[in-house]
């Protein structure tokens, strides 16, 4: 395989995260007197860390309010609360997901996961779900000064494997992986079933668009 290193997105692209996200904001809602959002509407929320996700949150459900630092920091506290209580009991891999990180693995690759989430969820999740092991990396929301899509999570990530971003591929579901692994230097590939902020994943500056991580597997192993 041509790259040394894959670097992949977490929520949206490894796994179906939407259940533990959506019940902690709810019962974060519920804290504050307010009544449940759509799973699919808080779907759209996600892509950019957890802070603008409680943004977005508030700004849908408490407009009146959602400005106000008090209300946000207890939303915060309120969410981080109960997300630390489902974080991975709902979320599951996507199919395809096991076998091709099998296939990267076998390939010599080595693997890492670039998130916006905080690690203090970002490791537990990795851990419940199974998928640690495969990881040599992980850059967390809260590892560098900056998130996607700016490019540094990216280039920390490479430059912790030990990789040219030339010689790296980038696997992820939204305009944030897109943005960021292009201003990168790298390759990237898109899957068209995770959490785009309500974009269509064909108009993101991607090399290919891939329905799994198995498929993905096998674009990189082209000649």
């Amino acid at each position: 395989m041509r790259y040394h290193a894959v670097l992949l997105d977490l929520d949206g692209t490894l796994l179906d995260t939407i259940p533990d996200l959506t019940e902690a904001v709810n019962a974060m809602l519920a804290d504050m007197d307010h009544e449940p959002l759509p799973m699919a509407q808080i779907a759209s929320y996600v892509g950019k860390g957890a802070h603008v996700l409680i943004q977005r949150v508030l700004r849908a459900a408490l407009p009146d309010r959602s400005d106000d630092p008090h209300v946000r920091e207890q939303a915060m506290q309120s969410w981080r609360r109960h997300y630390h209580r489902v974080n991975g009991s709902g979320a599951r891999p996507y199919a395809g997901t096991r076998e091709g990180l099998d296939a990267f693995r076998r390939s010599g690759a080595k693997l890492g996961v670039v998130t916006n989430k905080p690690g203090e969820f970002t490791l537990p999740l990795l851990r419940r779900s199974g998928l640690a092991p495969y990881f040599d990396v992980v850059v967390c929301g809260d590892t560098c000064a900056e998130k996607k899509p700016h490019p540094m999570p990216v280039l920390h990530a490479c430059a912790q494997l030990a990789t040219p971003p030339g010689k790296a591929l980038f696997i992820g579901d939204s305009i944030n992986d897109a943005q960021a692994a292009r201003a990168a230097g790298l390759d990237v590939l898109a899957v068209p079933y995770g959490y785009n902020e309500g974009k269509d994943v064909r108009e993101l500056d991607v090399d290919a668009i891939v329905t799994s991580i198995e498929l993905a597997a096998q674009w990189a192993a082209r000649p």
